[in-house]
């Protein structure tokens, strides 16, 4: 049976992405060595690093004057690097749902933190919108979570705000253009959609580096790693390599502008099956709808058909597509990897039960 995998992270791969690191693992550019046990210093490896660079450069249009690092720890280490690093008295936050909320916790510890905005009153599933008006022109920056893995929540947009901008990208980067000129910062563990687990990218904005009123320690300060590029103490070198062949499919598939169409192509087809079937119904504001992970639950009146439904769509190939604990239900996450073919057998599934019941 084919198996349609909806994780929402660690997230699927295209295929030919595994099969090459794969290969690589197996005997690394014909050295007799497996990509797993060389050394970062080796001279084959830094080619790759650099190639990672160089293709998030192009493919998000970064202008001069920033730094692409990649860092261990994920985005949770973010949640406090950054105000490490940018948080000099005060910062906004806008809380969208569990991995806002802990980055706003994290911030606390470096200053004074604002919430101008949060979609806490209905569980999270809207987006704020005009809370930019709300945000102080003192502030150090303003942090949002531009998608909401567990709600199903996303913002498409770059705000306008006249502060410094940073954001966890963690689940949507390099699935629809940015323009990078607004922000200080960007950061994404690459396991939702441009890696395996185990490296995290970060975007900085070189001239907003080493103002932070504070001694940081040498792993914290984002200057060391610039420096160092990447390199101060041994990177994740597997899942760099897969996220350079991801970048690689990305770039021969029409860069992040095809892949924000296939997105819309993907959302629009699984949710006007979600509206049109009596058995379910979405969970997020039509307006605040993540391309990356569709949300939905059975309709009021078809409560107990939610284990019969997951049991069968499970036996039909969907992998991964039981709600989040917070919310329940369904969560079919679709990043860039993922298939028209796969999100009309879901579809198909959803039929069939429909049909059944």
């Amino acid at each position: 049976m084919k198996k349609y995998n909806f994780n929402a992270g660690p997230s699927m791969l295209p295929r030919e992405v595994i099969e090459n690191t794969a290969k690589q693992i197996l005997d690394f550019n014909g050295s007799g060595l497996s990509l797993m046990e060389i050394s970062h210093r080796a001279k084959d490896f830094q080619p790759v690093l650099d190639e990672c660079v160089a293709l998030f450069k192009e493919l998000l249009q970064i202008p001069d004057g920033y730094s692409v690092i990649f860092l261990g720890g994920g985005a949770s280490l973010q949640f406090m690097q950054i105000p490490a690093n940018f948080l000099i008295k005060k910062a906004a936050y806008v809380n969208t749902g569990t991995w806002a909320k802990k980055a706003l916790k994290e911030a606390k510890m470096f200053g004074e933190v604002i919430e101008v905005a949060s979609s806490a009153d209905s569980n999270y599933t809207y987006f704020p919108i005009g809370y930019e008006a709300n945000v102080p022109a003192d502030v150090d920056y303003l942090h949002i979570t531009t998608n909401n893995t567990i709600y199903g929540t996303e913002i498409t947009k770059d705000p306008e705000v006249a502060v410094p901008m940073i954001a966890d990208m963690s689940s949507d980067i390099m699935s629809r253009p940015v323009d990078v000129s607004k922000y200080t910062a960007i950061y994404a563990g690459a396991q939702k959609n441009i890696a395996m687990a185990g490296v995290t990218v970060v975007i900085l904005k070189d001239d907003m580096l080493g103002k932070a009123p504070r001694t940081l320690p040498t792993m914290i300060d984002y200057r060391t790693h610039v420096e160092k590029g990447s390199m101060f103490n041994t990177p994740p070198v597997v899942p760099i390599y897969s996220m350079m062949e991801n970048l690689r499919w990305l770039k021969k598939n029409g860069g992040v502008e095809a892949a924000a169409r296939r997105a819309q192509e993907r959302a629009d087809l699984l949710y006007g099956e979600i509206d049109r079937n009596k058995l379910f119904k979405g969970t997020v504001d039509e307006k605040s709808r993540s391309l990356m992970n569709i949300c939905f639950v059975m309709a009021d009146e078809y409560k107990e058909l939610e284990k019969p439904f997951l049991d069968f769509a499970t036996e039909r190939g969907m992998v991964g597509i039981k709600g989040h604990r917070s919310v329940g239900g369904f969560r079919a996450s679709c990043y860039n990897a993922q298939t028209i073919e796969g999100v009309n057998a879901l579809i198909a599934s959803m039929k069939e039960f429909e049909a059944q019941y």
